[in-house]
């Protein structure tokens, strides 16, 4: 199946010169969405724990956890968790944010694949592993719906496993 066909653009959106890559075209229509949670479960099969990413990584990495019976640990912008946490810090396109992990969520050596929307410049998902690595648990791999490799935020990542449904 060809995602891009699902995925909407919308220029100079949240601001200028940005075009940003909806995925509500896709979520929408059930053969592309369940497509899409099939091909990450086919490669993750063998993992401990789905951590998803605060906000839209939640919609996927949910429907995973589902389909593979996996524990889905949360990492959410600070303030949003309600027990003992750890925070990173990390700077987006637009502005700079931080992130926290409930630090009981994961136990030490947990395999752990991290799912999300999108992999742009790289920053939330490097806070993400800041987060997990600070725990000691073992990264098996990153996973997103969609890589704008132009960005080149696997050169960053590059001592991951990545896996990217589409790229642009």
């Amino acid at each position: 199946m060809n995602l891009e066909q699902y995925i909407r653009d919308i220029v100079d959106f949240p601001k200028e010169w940005i075009v940003f890559k909806d995925i509500t075209t896709l979520l929408i229509n059930p053969e592309a969405f369940c497509y899409t949670i099939d091909k990450f479960a086919e490669k993750l099969w063998d993992v401990d724990k789905i951590v998803w990413l605060d906000a839209r990584g939640f919609i996927f990495a949910s429907a995973v956890a589902y389909k593979l019976k996996k524990p889905l640990v949360i990492v959410r912008k600070t303030w949003k968790l309600p027990h003992d946490t750890i925070t990173e810090s990390y700077s987006l396109e637009y502005w700079k944010n931080s992130m926290d992990i409930h630090i009981d969520s994961i136990n030490k050596w947990d395999k752990i694949a991290i799912v999300d929307d999108l992999l742009a410049t790289g920053w939330t998902v490097q806070a993400s592993i800041n987060l997990v690595e600070k725990l000691g648990w073992v990264i098996d791999s990153l996973n997103f719906v969609i890589e704008l490799d132009f960005l080149e935020a696997n050169k960053k990542l590059s001592k991951y496993n990545i896996n990217s449904l589409v790229h642009y």
